[in-house]
């Protein structure tokens, strides 16, 4: 019997969009059904692509009774505004990381979808990769103990793809904390109990060309005794998929003569307007748009999110792209993962199961209000220089029916 489809409507053509592309055709349980974007070459592309419909606006978009999921991947300044919206016109909601900007727009976004009824799920966040899943498993069994300490870095040249104005404005959601930690702090959280209360960070702004925090050092400290220490640098030097069998975030084998491409792209550009109009090329429907490697791609692995390790009170774990590594008081065990057959099923699992089945998503709008108090508290302490104490936090509970 083939399954219930659920029909989405994307808010945003964009670089996020650009990347969920592969999962919403390979999905047999989701169809797209109708876009709202300011750029004319990506509606075109996505209604004959998908033989959809494209709106005026993301109002015409929630109020189209053919979408009963809006997947909102617009600017993160907007999500609060887009997800009432949504829940207004009775549409369960997928938002991209951040959720939002500030506290009191998750507040707002929780409180709409509540007096609807409908379910909202906070993603793609890395802490959906098979590996992330598959550590909190092995860390539930009990096999290895609590969950001590949790380390997580990575390298990237994130601070140097095209932007747009508002993405090196802090202000407006911009920088590598808002963007990138909302990642490193899901998988953190996930791994450590969800918990996290305490935050100290330090922050780096060392590009006067790109004036935003393109790198961080921050430590967590949890409710049940765990603490993680969490490192990024968007500055486009290290590569930190060397530490992953240089396989790219996204899983794709990496070619290592495309090192320093960012930053030589960026100097092309000889002002914001240009730099804009070079982000909007590689978003969907542009002229330079490289296509998200898919499930088929050859030697395709599961994404990432650089170095974790997770020490435990009797082995260590460490994930890869391919499998779980983990180191015993006297041997080491290698426990691989079955290749990924739809890259980011597990956000499509995740949403399904509360559409549909009534399950109660992990990743909620709940979850993704502690998550962005910790990243937002991570700039608070790297500001005023001491610790910063949360009150918005929720532990990792099991899904059950709602």
């Amino acid at each position: 019997m083939n399954p219930r489809r659920l029909s989405i409507g994307v808010a945003g053509l964009g670089r996020a969009f650009t990347l969920m592309v592969p999962t919403f055709v390979a999905d047999s349980r989701v169809r797209l059904v109708a876009c709202a974007d300011l750029r004319a070459s990506a509606t075109e592309r996505f209604t004959s692509e998908f033989g959809a419909r494209a709106h005026g606006s993301v109002e015409a978009l929630c109020g189209d009774p053919d979408v009963e999921v809006v997947y909102i991947a617009t600017p993160h300044e907007l999500h609060a505004a887009h997800a009432a919206v949504a829940a207004a016109h009775r549409k369960h909601v997928l938002v991209e990381k951040p959720m939002a900007i500030t506290l009191e727009q998750c507040r707002s976004m929780n409180e709409a979808v509540g007096r609807a009824g409908v379910h909202m799920v906070v993603g793609h966040s890395h802490s959906f990769d098979r590996s992330v899943a598959r550590a909190r498993e092995i860390i539930a069994a009990g096999t290895y103990g609590t969950v001590k300490m949790i380390h997580a870095q990575y390298y990237t040249d994130f601070l140097y793809r095209p932007r747009r104005p508002e993405e090196l404005d802090g202000g407006r959601g911009g920088g590598a904390v808002l963007n990138q930690g909302a990642h490193q702090v899901d998988i953190a959280r996930l791994l450590g109990g969800g918990e996290v209360t305490r935050v100290r960070a330090l922050t780096g702004n060392w590009d006067p060309a790109r004036p935003v925090e393109g790198a961080y050092a921050a430590l967590l400290s949890f409710a049940n005794g765990a603490f993680a220490s969490l490192v990024y640098s968007g500055y486009a030097h290290f590569d930190g998929d060397a530490l992953c069998g240089d396989v790219s975030e996204l899983g794709a084998r990496k070619d290592s003569s495309s090192y320093g491409t960012a930053r030589a792209r960026l100097a092309q550009c000889v002002d914001a307007n240009a730099e804009a109009a070079a982000k909007a090329e590689r978003n969907y429907g542009g002229s330079a748009q490289a296509p998200a490697p898919g499930a088929s791609e050859k030697g395709r692995l599961h994404e990432h999110f650089g170095l974790v390790v997770v020490c435990c009170e009797h082995a260590d774990l460490r994930l890869l792209p391919d499998r779980i590594m983990i180191f015993r008081d006297t041997d080491v065990e290698e426990e691989r993962l079955a290749m990924p057959l739809i890259p980011r099923v597990e956000v499509i699992d995740e949403l399904y199961a509360a559409v549909v089945d009534g399950i109660a998503p992990l990743h909620d709008g709940r979850w993704g209000t502690a998550t962005l108090e910790v990243c937002l508290a991570m700039l608070t302490s790297a500001r005023e220089g001491h610790d910063i104490t949360l009150t918005e936090q929720c532990a990792v509970r099991d899904r059950e029916p709602v």
